[in-house]
């Protein structure tokens, strides 16, 4: 139905264009399963630089009843373009600037390439053929969606044909005028090399080399997963060499697994003591190292493995393999998940007990350390274990060494409960209450105030109380509590129904709140150990008594009074040095139980008395406070050397004072957060539940995936 479109098809007779300024001919190949063919192309470049591509013939073939593999038949497509070339330079008396060939093969494109005596017989007869038909005339790869002579060789329908482009008039690429050849074939793809190329003859050169690894012991993980495997092994070649009669089927017995276990043992020696072997084997034990010359080895005949000798053979209490240990090296696979296997199996006893009873039959060198290695890298004593890590000792803020304002730079938090009476009298009945603490960053002056309960409204009647008496400060530090996290926003509340007066002030000297990450009390070390010294004072005044609200806000403030007056640093024993500098100082500018005096600060006379030279001393309490109270906060009393550290990627767990260690969440570190002097206290961990921030001093690290080898290491 498709043969009147024949008459439609109309080929020009002049190929080349008008007033040719440079002729180049592209002659493509390519082939299938059923053909291979080739086709001719003209292109010319006018002086107007008008590009002209036409077809200028074609030639297909069917393939061989034979069954080629398509290199072969893309090989067929070369040749067969190949002499369409001496076809065309034989009958054109034109002559062409350049010729190309192309096809979309990269394996024809390497075998051009090679030397013809390395390449098999078909292959190379036709390589021969092609490079004495072309020369040195170049070859370029096309893709195949560019390859024209694709139609040629899988075969088009006469409509199509009639209104190809691609047949008639070429690629794209050749309608170009800055075309270049060479560009575009590396734009394709690139040849392949020597070794990826089929049809290349064997090298003659035979290299003979000696695998030492008899057993593929890396493989495996478990030491019962490898022996049943090598079980299996040995049942097979039993089965292989017996298989008419005594067949081995059905689950592994006792016996095969022992067979299996000294089966392993012989292998494991072969690759850490061949040579020994040999030199026991030929009674040449002088030539042994030191360390296994003391052990008097020799060969069970037996089972052909290497024993210790000993001193104990005479024994007749003992087992053989009790005085005749199986010599093992600790570096080998084998004997460390020998070792992890009993140390499971003896439900994780210390390294000396797993050394001891790993000796009842094995004998590894160097086992002592390889039992504390195999007691160390165990997931779960590491997890009972709960070592966590010890970071350097920060840096103190900035809020804590610049002089200001009493109480502008605080720290709050609660302590108790502590039973208290409702009411005095007959039938009063005891309820909690709690003691709020704020202390000041700078001079550690304490505030003290009683509060009912933990809920977030009485800690803000305790804030408006502290910023009545004590001013308000500028930041607030302190733990990470719920009851703090709710005052954040009731007191961002309660400054907005402020009046608008009081509200621009609040807005232009705004307190900011600030909390200290989860679960680290030792960040508000300040603020802890205030409440351990008014802890200290509480229980030896109050003991077991029970006193009401006022009665024990009375005993609060006199605590208060009394940590105020210690001093903030040492005291000397001379009479002559000064009096020692106590918060209550920056509080009143004299001691409060001191009476009231004039300033002496600027009194220059010479003639002052004693008690007014001691007052002038008061008053420069800046002075000594940068110099007594400052220099001694200089040097670090704990976590000095700060070399442990988290990486991302590293499997931790969470400790929890409120759980046992094995039900601690487990996760994995996603980001370690930096300080300001570059070391990281806190990391954000992903668990099973989100992604938590804890401190260092909440985190044991187990083991971490290195990304460069996909490999687990033991922190």
């Amino acid at each position: 139905m498709s043969l009147s479109t024949l008459n439609k098809i109309i080929i020009p007779r002049h190929v080349i264009g008008l007033e040719p300024l440079s002729i180049e001919l592209h002659i493509f190949s390519d082939a299938s399963q059923v053909a291979y063919g080739a086709c001719a192309y003209v292109r010319t470049v006018s002086n107007d630089n008008t590009i002209t591509n036409r077809l200028l013939c074609a030639k297909a073939k069917v393939a061989p009843v034979k069954p080629l593999t398509i290199p072969r038949l893309e090989l067929s497509g070369a040749v067969l373009s190949a002499r369409l070339f001496k076809k065309i330079s034989d009958s054109l008396r034109c002559k062409f600037n350049k010729v190309v060939f192309w096809t979309d093969s990269t394996i024809v494109l390497g075998w051009l390439q090679m030397a013809p005596n390395l390449l098999k017989t078909f292959v190379q007869n036709r390589v021969v053929e092609i490079l004495e038909l072309t020369g040195e005339l170049p070859w370029r790869h096309v893709s195949g969606k560019d390859n024209p002579a694709d139609m040629a060789s899988r075969g088009v329908l006469l409509n199509d044909l009639a209104t190809s482009k691609l047949w008639w008039n070429g690629p794209q690429f050749l309608h170009d005028p800055i075309f270049n050849d060479t560009i575009i074939s590396s734009e394709t793809k690139n040849i392949l090399t020597c070794e990826e190329l089929p049809e290349v003859k064997s090298s003659s050169v035979f290299i003979i080399t000696q695998d030492r690894e008899l057993f593929p012991f890396p493989r495996f993980s478990h030491f019962r997963r490898m022996r049943r495997t090598f079980a299996y092994v040995l049942r097979f070649i039993h089965n292989a060499r017996n298989y008419k009669i005594n067949r081995q089927d059905g689950a592994l017995s006792l016996d095969e697994l022992r067979k299996a276990e000294l089966g392993l043992a012989k292998l494991s020696q072969a690759e850490s003591y061949g040579e020994e072997y040999i030199l026991i084997k030929n009674n040449n034990t002088k030539n042994l190292k030191s360390s296994l010359l003391k052990l008097n080895l020799f060969i069970d005949e037996k089972c052909d493995l290497i024993r210790v000798g000993g001193r104990i053979a005479n024994s007749t209490e003992f087992e053989y393999n009790k005085m005749h240990p199986i010599l093992l090296s600790s570096k080998h696979r084998f004997t460390i998940l020998l070792l992890r296997h009993e140390h499971t199996r003896l439900l994780h006893v210390p390294s000396q007990a797993l050394l001891y009873e790993v000796r009842q039959k094995w004998w590894p060198i160097g086992g002592r350390n390889l039992a504390r290695q195999v007691t160390h890298e165990c997931v779960l004593c590491k997890r009972l274990k709960g070592n966590t890590l010890h970071p350097l000792m920060g840096n103190l803020p900035k809020e804590r060494i610049t002089p200001s304002y009493p109480f502008l730079y605080c720290g709050v938090d609660y302590a108790g409960p502590i039973r208290t009476l409702n009411r005095k009298g007959r039938g009063a009945r005891t309820v909690k209450s709690y003691i709020c603490l704020f202390i000041c960053f700078v001079t550690r002056a304490v505030h003290l105030e009683l509060v009912s309960d933990l809920a977030s409204e009485s800690y803000i009647l305790a804030l408006k109380r502290f910023i009545s008496r004590r001013a308000k400060p500028t930041e607030i530090f302190s733990d990470n509590g719920k009851n703090f996290i709710g005052a954040m926003n009731e007191f961002g509340k309660f400054l907005k129904n402020c009046s608008i007066d009081i509200s621009e002030y609040a807005i232009s000297q705004d307190i900011k709140f600030r909390f200290i990450p989860a679960y680290s009390p030792h960040f508000g070390g300040l603020w802890e150990a205030g409440v351990k010294s008014t802890k200290y004072h509480l229980t030896r005044v109050i003991g077991n008594a029970h006193l009401t609200f006022e009665e024990l806000t009375t005993v609060l403030t006199q605590v208060e009074s009394i940590l105020n007056f210690r001093p903030l640093s040492l005291i000397s024993s001379d009479p002559r040095d000064f009096l020692p500098l106590t918060p209550a100082y920056f509080l009143v500018g004299r001691s409060l139980t001191a009476p009231v005096y004039e300033d002496m600060r600027h009194n220059t006379g010479t003639s002052l008395s004693r008690y007014k030279r001691l007052e002038q001393i008061r008053h420069h309490f800046w002075e000594r406070w940068s110099k007594e109270y400052i220099s001694e906060l200089q040097t670090r009393c704990k976590w000095m050397s700060g070399v442990d550290t988290l990486q991302p990627g590293m499997m931790v767990i969470i400790k929890d004072d409120n759980l046992p260690p094995l039900r601690w969440q487990l996760g994995r570190i996603t980001n370690a957060v930096p300080g300001k002097d570059g070391i990281s206290r806190v990391a954000d961990i992903r668990t099973a539940t989100g992604v938590v921030r804890r401190s260092f001093a909440k985190i044991c690290p187990l083991f971490f995936e290195d990304e460069t080898t996909k490999t687990m290491k033991i922190t």
